[in-house]
């Protein structure tokens, strides 16, 4: 195994960059050029055809199947015109991953070849739905599942060098109805609060008519040579080292970020983007991030399914076009312990159609008074519902990064920024007056007509916030960077739903009983301040302080992806699914188990893949070394040496004996527990039994055998050590 590290070494270290020509001068020139948008649309379509589509997709009306024959008909032209020749429905099942069956346009009529794409092949196919998880919705037996069109996502051609596939984005759902994915139910909460921001918005402006959650997603990622890669099997098996003593140089020197890209990087880079802005992603920025070999993009923000869509597509595409520069993708969340982790910056706002974003405070009382109340009202949606918003996060992968370093912790809280924060103060303290007078009135208003400049000139960011306001948007940076943000949307958007539509209750109920529209907006907003202040914090989210101030207030601190999850089902939360429509009791059972099964699945490959590396590769190379120690000491004994003189030999023996017995006990213990776990019925209990139980063990081995690493003699360490993995050349 030594020897093949240091072929790799030797491997990475003669690479050059990879040399790639765009397609275009400008961006512009090709941008899109593979998706079936408006633009090609307006060309391959009749006007009627196209008016109708655009009215489906704006107002999630349903597409007749005339209509849809003649789209068939106008993709299968525009995609073979393209070069494809197979479509397939790409959909989101709860694996985490994207999942395609391709079918050729080609058929035989009587014997004669033709191609061929019909309606029904647009708007619905059957895969297999046997093997996709489904939360005991579904026997194995019982294969039956449908994906359904979502014409609201463009359909696109992703290309290969063997051929080019026309994709169409659908949900699929079960044969008795039930959500199989993680796009059905994101659209559902898009519909919920597009309706309920809408009421809340005639309030203060009948022209509007439609409210549109915008999102855009940064996305964190490493990036190691292949060569590297494919020489831990940890990183293979688990996305993660589960071995590797620190380097020497880290991050400590914050010189990796926002520095120059390295010129391997630069061209893997440029090949990526210019593949996502084919496919329509809008890619906007590109750079360094903290830890050596991380980095990021960010696109310009989208509807929400689309940037979702984006994302999903994104990160696939980076994978493939990795390989082509000898790099690996490495998108877990803690891919390397002891430096920052990865997240996926959600950037979460709402637009309506009159161009106006209500996180953006205006330039009149009017406006701002707008802002507040949407402001506050996804304040105490929060507040209502953190734990649900933390389960929203959870995975065994992110258990790893949340409060480590410079990720937000499993707290969930909310930073407003000073200014904000003062507002809202002001506010409270009028909380005990039933009426205010027309000067408070106007005083408070002209106060808030302040925001606008004092947000733009000193409202700062907290990087230790997992949901913090940053001037016209919410950024939730607890989400994962593997995550599918499909999950995290879907609780975002249902939770602040399903709070506006309590708001405007609250408000008519007051207006009906004769108070003034203003007066009654702001005597309940008064009392959502009070009612949930005790989430917004604008501390330091990373301290030891922060976890005994928030448990003084009350706040959940659930450090453990088991009992996060814990919230999915909760009574609460099962009322509000089912009041809001997105899930069925059955679907969010399912859903819950389905993530504790993953939770489980992955903590066994881990343990397992710790056994292994342990038993397999560190054990014998630190008793080869061991032996080559006492053989020296032999040999320093025969020509007439004291033991005095073989002093340093003799310790560094004992000190391999004891880490040994240390890794190889903990082994054991690991083993045993990790076979009682398995012994468990209920997905929960298991899990809970890995979380607490089995897990525990990977610590003490890591400890044990990262210590080897240093006492073993470099020639014999099988594994790539992170001082070589970590500084891409």
């Amino acid at each position: 195994m030594g020897t093949i590290r240091f072929k790799a070494v030797e491997e990475c270290n003669s690479r050059m960059p990879v040399a790639f020509t765009a397609p275009g001068e400008k961006i512009s020139d090709f941008f899109a050029c593979n998706v079936f948008n408006k633009e090609a649309m307006h060309k391959c379509l009749s006007k009627e055809i196209y008016n109708q589509m655009n009215a489906a997709t704006e107002t999630g009306q349903r597409i007749d199947r005339k209509v849809a024959e003649q789209v068939a008909t106008a993709m299968k032209t525009w995609a073979m015109g393209k070069g494809a020749t197979h479509y397939t429905h790409w959909f989101q099942p709860l694996t985490g991953n994207t999942a395609e069956k391709h079918d050729a346009f080609f058929e035989l009529h009587d014997g004669r070849p033709m191609e061929n794409f019909s309606s029904s092949a647009l708007v619905q196919q059957e895969p297999d739905a046997s093997s996709f998880p489904s939360g005991g919705i579904r026997n194995t037996f019982e294969a039956r599942g449908y994906t359904a069109w979502d014409p609201s996502s463009p359909a696109f051609i992703i290309e290969s060098q063997s051929g080019k596939t026309l994709c169409i984005p659908t949900i699929f759902v079960s044969y008795t109805g039930e959500t199989l994915d993680y796009k059905a139910p994101l659209m559902k909460a898009l519909h919920a609060i597009d309706k309920a921001a809408v009421d809340v918005c005639q309030l203060f402006d009948k022209n509007v008519s439609k409210v549109s959650p915008t999102l855009g997603i940064e996305q964190e990622y490493f990036l190691i040579d292949t060569a590297l890669f494919n020489a831990r099997p940890d990183l293979k098996s688990t996305g993660r080292t589960v071995f590797g003593h620190a380097p020497a140089k880290g991050q400590q020197m914050e010189d990796h970020y926002f520095g120059s890209i390295p010129s391997r990087v630069y061209a893997f880079m440029v090949e990526f983007e210019t593949e996502a802005f084919k496919l329509g992603i809008p890619l906007k920025t590109r750079h360094n991030e903290v830890a050596p070999s991380q980095f990021e993009c960010a696109p310009i923000f989208e509807e929400i399914n689309l940037a979702v869509d984006h994302n999903q597509l994104l990160m696939d595409m980076m994978d493939k076009v990795a390989r082509r520069h000898h790099f690996k993708v490495l998108l877990h969340e803690k891919p390397y312990a002891g430096i920052n982790g990865s997240g996926k910056h959600n950037n979460w706002s709402l637009a309506t159609n009159t161009g106006k974003n209500l996180f953006s405070p205006g330039g009149n009382p009017k406006s701002n008074l707008q802002f507040l109340t949407f402001f506050i009202n996804t304040i105490k949606a929060v507040y209502e519902h953190a734990d649900l918003l933390r389960a929203s996060i959870a995975s065994s992968s992110n258990d790893h990064r949340l409060g480590a370093n410079e990720a937000p912790p499993a707290i969930m809280s909310i930073f407003a920024g000073a200014q904000l924060t003062a507002v809202l103060n002001d506010l409270e303290k009028k909380v005990t007056k039933e009426k205010m007078t027309p000067e408070e009135k106007t005083d408070l208003k002209l106060g808030i007509g302040k925001l606008p400049e004092i947000l733009l000139d000193n409202t700062d960011r907290n990087r230790t916030s997992p949901f913090a306001f940053t001037g016209n948007k919410f950024e939730f940076r607890a989400v994962g960077s593997s995550a599918n943000c499909s999950h995290a949307m879907m609780v975002l958007n249902t939770i602040v739903a399903n709070q506006l539509t309590s708001f405007k209750k609250e408000v008519d109920a007051l207006i009906n009983k004769n108070v003034n529209k203003d007066e009654a907006i702001l005597k309940v907003l008064r009392e959502y301040i009070v009612a949930s202040k005790r989430i917004l914090f604008e501390g330091n989210g990373y301290s030891d302080e922060w976890v005994k101030e928030a448990k003084k207030r009350g706040l959940s601190n659930i450090t453990t992806t088991p009992l996060a999850l814990d919230a999915m089902v909760s009574k609460e939360s099962l009322k509000l699914f089912e009041t809001t429509g997105i899930f069925s009791h059955r679907e969010a059972e399912a859903r819950h188990e389905i993530l504790l099964e993953d939770y489980i699945k992955k903590m066994e490959i881990e343990s397992r893949v710790i056994e292994d590396l342990a038993i397999n590769h560190i054990i014998p190379a630190a008793i080869k070394y061991q032996t080559q120690l006492a053989q020296n000491v032999e040999a320093m004994h025969d020509i007439g040496l004291k033991a005095n003189n073989t002093k340093v030999q003799m310790d560094m023996i004992k000190e391999i004996s004891a880490g040994l017995m240390t890794i190889k006990t903990n082994i054991d213990g690991m083993v045993a527990e990790r076979n009682k776990a398995n012994n468990i019925t209920t997905a929960r209990a298991k899990a809970i039994a890995y979380c607490d139980k089995v897990k525990k063990y990977f610590g003490e081995i890591r400890d044990a055998a990262d210590n080897m690493e240093v006492i073993v003699s470099d020639e014999l360490w099988p594994l790539p050590k992170y001082r070589e993995m970590l500084h891409i050349r």
